[in-house]
């Protein structure tokens, strides 16, 4: 599993702020099961409740009758440290000179190592490894001489890398993407209130109106109802994550203005172009590639098939298998239907490949179970790059693709073949193929990186 960090959600103006927090969290679960968080504004005191674990889990009806309030923010976190704690669970809430104030952040910056050094041999104490906090320093002290639109855009202007903010002071509720929008962040309406989420599905579940994309570079500020808009920095050629698309972004979500769904299946067709085995079904392993799969069986004019059920009921704290009962974990989630198996030859349309340990048990399962060839078509180039900017993808050490050449690939999978989308098919998929960051793919980063960056892991911490 690709891991991704994070979700975000802002609210102004309404009576159940918390609540509604809470749904568009939920709606938003994909994108991170480590840890979640609620901070709410009820006009005198800043109420905060974070947990680990999924959204449900972490907030009952008792916990949200305990975030009073017309103004919330909220969380869903997925990083990539190698261990998860509650500290770094967010919002991140400080109290400065009599205020609260709440941060959520989604993204990577590549100068924080740089900015940490800076601020603790001036004093600053921190007390967790997340990019959250050291925004939460920086703001704090450009607001020594400045409003606080002011010092999130000094604060703003020093770092680099990816970011998408919701905060929240007060009754000041704001919400900014970095000028090359690697995140999404979008803007609706609900009952006359204002609504900052990631992906617009959060939006579909509260029945809120969608107005619009915040823009690359931009930060919007609500108050009383009121919206405004400042520039953070000058417009530029928006660089937005490609694998929002790929992978990340719920199907039924509105991503960088494209409707995920039927940019999945547009590469899905994309691919089949580009070359089509002779099978007797195509196939996902769900919920992976379905819709990439549904694309390439329509292109190629071949049978669409679910011969691997998922058990939709399997939850992260299910009872754990003894040592004796081996991949039971893989078992308990993805069922065969073992004779839509036996003696066929099918095609496995998936999106990514990353450390390839994922595909080498399902084409040996499906040798095991009896299948006469196994085909393999990816939805997306190789990832041959880490990202730098909120993707757990490892050190390049850690991506098959790095290095073992496709056909290489092939073999150790023991597939019968092996495609990959190419640059140009992924080009073809998308409505504007310069706006994307392809730097998992291609190495060029839009953003240039310190030094030693892409030899550790790459995701947000």
């Amino acid at each position: 599993m690709i891991r991704h960090a994070c979700g975000l959600f802002g609210i102004s103006g309404h009576p159940e702020a918390a609540r509604h927090a809470y749904f568009g969290l939920y709606a938003q679960q994909h994108r991170g099961q480590e840890s979640a968080g609620i901070a709410t504004w009820d006009g005198n005191t800043l109420h905060e409740q974070r947990g680990m674990g999924l959204v449900h889990d972490v907030f009952s009806e008792a916990n949200l009758q305990r975030l009073p309030g017309d103004n919330a923010i909220g969380h869903v976190r997925y990083g990539t440290s190698a261990t998860a704690s509650l500290r770094d669970a967010q919002p991140f809430t400080v109290h400065h000179q009599g205020r609260g104030i709440a941060l959520a952040h989604n993204g990577r910056l590549v100068n924080s190592e740089e900015l940490r050094r800076t601020l603790e041999a001036d004093g600053a104490i921190f007390r967790t490894a997340g990019d959250c906090e050291l925004f939460m320093h920086l703001i704090i002290r450009a607001m020594r001489r400045n409003s606080l639109e002011d010092a999130i855009i000094e604060a703003c202007s020093q770092v680099r890398g990816s970011y998408c903010l919701v905060l929240l002071m007060g009754d000041t509720l704001i919400g900014l993407r970095d000028p090359y929008g690697l995140h999404p962040l979008v803007l609706g309406s609900l009952e006359d209130c204002h609504v900052l989420v990631s992906e617009t599905c959060a939006l579909d579940l509260l029945e809120a109106d969608l107005l619009r994309i915040v823009e690359p570079g931009e930060m919007v500020i609500i108050q009383n109802g009121s919206l405004r808009s400042l520039r953070l920095a000058p417009a530029q050629t928006p660089k937005q994550c490609i694998f929002e698309l790929v992978y990340f972004g719920r199907p039924d979500s509105l991503i960088f203005g494209e409707q995920v769904y039927l940019c999945r299946k547009r590469m899905g067709w994309q691919l089949a172009s580009e070359g089509t085995p002779d099978v007797d079904f195509v196939m996902p392993f769900p919920d992976s590639g379905v819709y990439a799969a549904v694309g390439f069986a329509q292109c190629a004019d071949l049978p669409y098939e679910h011969a691997m059920i998922r058990n939709h009921y399997v939850g992260r704290t299910f009872i754990q298998p003894s040592q004796s009962m081996r991949d039971f974990s893989a078992r308990v989630k993805i069922n065969p239907v073992r004779p839509m198996i036996a003696d066929k030859r099918i095609c496995i349309v998936d999106d990514s490949i990353v450390r390839g340990t994922t595909m080498l048990a399902r084409v040996k399962k499906l040798r095991e179970l009896g299948a006469r060839e196994v085909h393999i078509r990816i939805s997306c180039p190789p990832v041959r790059f880490p990202c730098a900017y909120g993707i757990d993808f490892s050190s390049r050490g850690e991506l098959i693709a790095a290095s073992k050449s496709v056909e290489e690939m092939r073999r150790l999978f023991d597939a019968d073949s092996l495609h990959h989308l190419s640059l140009q098919g992924l080009a073809r998929s998308v409505a504007h193929p310069d706006h994307y960051c392809l730097a998992c793919l291609t190495g060029e980063y839009p953003v240039p990186l310190e030094a030693g960056h892409g030899q550790q892991t790459c995701g947000t911490r």
